[in-house]
């Protein structure tokens, strides 16, 4: 997944809408994000985990900012497998009952592939974008906040993984259910089926 371009609006430090358009900045190479604390650095990452999964790797339920009752978000991205397709996702957030004390909700969203001329609506509804988004990147949004977009001070958390748990992420991000899980059937099944074998034969000779 690479993305091209954000768009945010009423989150965290963005009360007015702001575009960053990373294909420029990735133009020159590598790049960076700085700023003093409470710039909205963490926020353009929050921005794009928001758009994709409908969370943020932070948990916090307070990221609207405090002078608007909506936000929204938008990111272009594009992923080559082996053909190149990009991306629209958009969402809408906002209080459930118009204040700060209720609960934040995505109150509409869609996801279109956009690479030709017509785009092509994929889904619709919150929840079925947030399942096409996983669909498409191959990651679950766990996986994207420990490989793609640690939290500040959560490092530790990946490394810090039990093996299952990082065996089952690892099998995700590069395809490799078959050799994983299927795999794994695949051997108990045949297991099994030799020692039930085995109890047969034991059987037998003790006749």
């Amino acid at each position: 997944m690479r993305p091209l371009k954000l768009t945010l609006r009423g989150i965290n430090s963005y009360r007015k809408e702001q575009t960053i358009d990373f294909e420029a900045l990735t133009s020159a190479g590598l790049f960076g994000i700085f700023g003093p604390t409470g710039s909205g650095k963490s926020s353009i990452l929050d921005a794009i985990t928001l758009a994709l999964y409908a969370r943020l790797p932070r948990s916090t339920k307070n990221f609207i900012n405090i002078n608007e009752e909506t936000a929204a978000v938008s990111i272009l991205f594009s992923i080559t497998t082996p053909e190149t397709h990009q991306y629209q996702v958009e969402r809408s957030i906002r209080y459930h009952k118009g204040n700060h004390s209720s609960t934040v909700r995505n109150t509409g969203a869609s996801l279109a592939d956009v690479t030709g001329e017509k785009p092509l609506i994929l889904a619709d509804r919150p929840t079925e974008v947030t399942q096409e988004c996983i669909r498409l990147l191959g990651l679950t949004s766990e996986d994207f906040m420990r490989t793609v977009v640690l939290p500040q001070g959560q490092f530790s958390e990946f490394l810090k993984l039990k093996n299952a748990e990082r065996r089952s992420m690892l099998q995700r991000i590069f395809h490799l259910e078959q050799y994983g899980l299927e795999l794994t059937q695949k051997i108990s099944s045949a297991k099994q089926k030799q020692e039930l074998l085995l109890s047969n034969l034991e059987g037998q000779l003790q006749g």
